[in-house]
């Protein structure tokens, strides 16, 4: 080895999806000219415990990818310049000011991609572009994705953020209904080795069962799996609690005289027979018994629920059917069942910023509630597209792909089309900021510190971890916090105002760990601050989930109150299905892979070589009803669009069903993704539909969509 030449070991965390774990990285080379020549699992990390999936290995192709984009660039008569930061930061600012002064604040929206929440930079700083923009126009992945759970928790437990986990690590009974954590690594339950973790429940004499209109990775080591109709989990869900009523299941716990509005729960569900449940999941009766029956025989037991169910026309009351189960149960609260972590930074309790609120305003066209500040994204492209007092002018999207990722995505291309201004914080070129006027191009993550501010308020066991960078930024970059603090001043000047820029995160952090449950001062033996993070590069072991829900309450009158009015009143519009139009016959579900997260992994090679992972997967009894073969290319229509997708044979998926994985897509003109552009496939979203929505939220519909598969002529 070369004398000059150095090899550094790196600890830190994997920032690519929920599992958040830990790594062991080493790089070689001279100086500043250091390359990756391992990434591995840190068995020395206690949550994560050496275990890594394929994502952590691209790490190295997302650092060194040539496509990155690492400086301003300016479009200019159809053509990308490369500006500097200055320039960048005060064209965009002159353009807001006209727009906002012309049309109004809320003519320009922004939109927070799912990236965003694995970069602590954008989560802290974020407000200072929304408060430089003054808009009411906000809109997130929140809405494609798990707002459900959110609602829920608000008017549960009076904060959108105290949302209850399962107790993996002791639970003895799991039901997961609509979620396939081997693929996903867990989603809205941060469980890093999640596949060793439900084995160990079989290991201790427990169970756990998969609900869901396919047989994933996740239902082929389960105890059992139950096919259930795309969209019928609300029926299973509210007969379940209807059942537990009527046969004396509900269960006194340490809760229980907390509770409100018991009488009005079990009234409205009492129209949920077993025979009706059974007809519309198809589900058989006995089967949907013995499911109950072993739930709630089992005090340490826990119903999860995820995308499948959040994202369907029922998702909100579906997350507060969970709830209701659980807390039924006395689930909630005690170790083995759904527990809410405690974080050492952004705590959840009683004063906690951010609870929450709702339908405080609504979308200008179709009147769409907000939730937390944010209005639902199945609108954002009627709002830009609509004439009128209102319309949207200009879009900030920050780290988001929504061409790809929200519903009737090929509406929301020619809506971008329209706007006056559009502004992308974003590192490539991709198939929405393609339509950028001006991209803002973010250091790496491997660039940067980071701490997991979201996730651990998710875990499944208490820990803390603080990332510190890998390598050097390289100069003239920027990290997304320094990008965000300048432009808010920018534009706040342009408009006559003056903002003051927003201290670095890693200070942010220190003072939220000295604020937290295991501060010095709040006399914790643990006595965190970022000093001692750093010099604990594998992290922190604060051990299992803690009970203390009732200290935690952050309702008005520290009660939890289960008659929720607005989905009660939902409950008594429910309408039984009764069967499937004659041109959409089949029903649309997603699916999710372990080397993937959304649209914003698939340029990079590691992740998408091998076997193509975008066909659409059709049971063989429909094949040979619908006179198709195995591997032909085949229309695949809905309401709002038309793809070509390659079909194939699958007995995974339930006669009736059809499934296509999300965030692919790569064939829009404009596009110099290398890998991408090889690996296109076709977009979901293209077929998923902007007008049907979850009544309650707005949340999108990316479930149990109608649809029909056809020869093409």
């Amino acid at each position: 080895m070369n004398e000059q030449t150095i090899r550094t070991t790196h600890y830190r965390a994997c920032h690519l999806c929920e599992a958040i774990c830990g790594l062991k990285i080493e790089t070689e080379g001279v100086q500043q000219e250091q390359r990756i020549i391992s990434i591995k699992g840190d068995e020395h990390d206690p949550f994560s415990r050496g275990h890594i999936c394929p994502k952590a290995i691209a790490l190295q192709d997302m650092h060194d990818d040539p496509d990155r984009l690492k400086l301003p660039v300016k479009k200019v008569d159809g053509a990308w310049q490369q500006i500097s930061w200055e320039q960048a930061f005060d064209e965009i600012a002159q353009i807001v000011a006209e727009i906002q002064g012309r049309e109004g604040n809320d003519s320009l929206a922004v939109y927070a991609g799912n990236p965003n929440v694995h970069n602590y930079g954008n989560l802290t700083h974020g407000r200072m572009l929304r408060k430089a923009l003054g808009t009411k126009q906000n809109y997130s992945a929140t809405s494609l994705d798990q707002l459900p759970h959110h609602f829920a928790a608000y008017f549960l437990y009076g904060h959108q953020f105290l949302i209850p986990v399962p107790d993996i690590d002791r639970t003895k009974f799991m039901v997961i209904m609509g979620g396939n954590p081997l693929a996903s690594n867990g989603s809205m339950m941060t469980v890093p080795d999640v596949k060793k973790r439900l084995k160990s429940i079989q290991e201790r004499g427990g169970k756990f069962v998969v609900i869901d209109p396919r047989r994933t990775e996740t239902a082929d080591i389960a105890d059992s799996h139950l096919f259930i109709k795309p969209g019928t989990d609300i029926f299973l869900l509210l007969g379940m609690i209807n059942y537990m009523f009527n046969n004396e299941r509900v269960r006194d716990g340490h809760l229980t005289n907390v509770f409100d509005g018991l009488a009005e729960v079990e009234q409205s569900v009492a129209g949920f027979s077993l025979a009706i449940v059974s007809a519309q999941t198809g589900i058989p009766a006995n089967q949907l018994i013995d499911l109950f029956d072993a739930f709630c025989a089992q005090p340490e037991s826990v119903f999860y629920g995820r995308m499948g169910v959040s994202v369907q026309q029922h998702g909100s009351l579906c997350q507060w059917a969970i709830q209701v189960i659980n807390l039924l149960n006395g689930s909630v609260d005690v170790p083995g069942g759904a527990m809410v972590p405690s974080s050492a930074i952004a705590y959840v309790q009683p004063g906690e910023p951010g609870s929450g609120h709702y339908n405080l305003f609504q979308t200008r066209v179709r009147g769409l509630p907000e939730f937390g500040g944010e209005l639902p994204v199945s609108a954002l492209a009627e709002e830009m597209l609509t004439p009128g007092e209102g319309q949207l002018k200009a879009l900030f999207t920050l780290a988001g792909n929504p061409v790809l990722s929200s519903p009737n995505g090929r509406q929301l291309d020619q809506a971008l089309e329209k706007l006056d201004l559009m502004v992308s914080l974003d590192f490539y070129i991709n198939e929405t900021t393609q339509h950028a006027d001006y991209i803002l191009p973010p250091t790496a993550a491997l660039e940067h510190d980071h701490y997991d501010i979201a996730f651990h308020r998710l875990a499944v066991r208490d820990t803390a971890r603080f990332n510190e960078p890998v390598f050097e930024p390289e100069a003239g970059t920027k990290h997304d916090w320094e990008i965000l603090n300048g432009l808010s001043i920018a534009i706040a000047a342009a408009k006559g105002q003056s903002l003051r820029a927003m201290p670095a995160p890693d200070i942010l952090m220190d003072m939220g760990l000295q604020m937290g449950p295991y501060s010095k001062k709040a006399g914790s033996e643990h006595a965190l601050n970022l000093a001692k993070l750093k010099a604990n590069p594998h992290g922190i072991d604060l051990g299992p989930l803690k009970e203390g829900l009732l200290k935690r309450l952050c309702t008005e009158n520290k009660r939890i109150n289960l008659a929720v009015e607005i989905l009660l009143s939902a409950i008594n519009k429910i309408a039984l299905d009764s069967g499937h139009e004659l041109d959409f016959p089949l029903t649309l579900i997603g699916r999710r892979h372990v080397r993937s997260n959304n649209s914003w992994m698939h340029n990079y090679h590691r992740l998408v070589k091998g076997k193509p992972r975008h066909h659409c997967f059709v049971h063989s009894s429909d094949l040979n009803a619908l006179n198709l073969v195995d591997g032909e290319e085949v229309i695949l229509r809905s309401r709002v669009n038309e793809i070509k997708v390659q079909i194939e044979m699958s007995d995974e998926v339930m006669p009736g069903v059809v499934c296509l994985p999300h965030g692919w897509g790569h064939d829009r003109q404009g596009i110099k993704l290398e890998v991408a552009e090889r690996h296109a496939g076709v977009s979901f979203n293209d077929v998923s539909d902007d007008q049907a929505c979850d009544p309650v939220t707005g949340n999108a519909i990316l479930n149990g969509i109608p649809c029909g598969l056809y020869k093409l002529n």
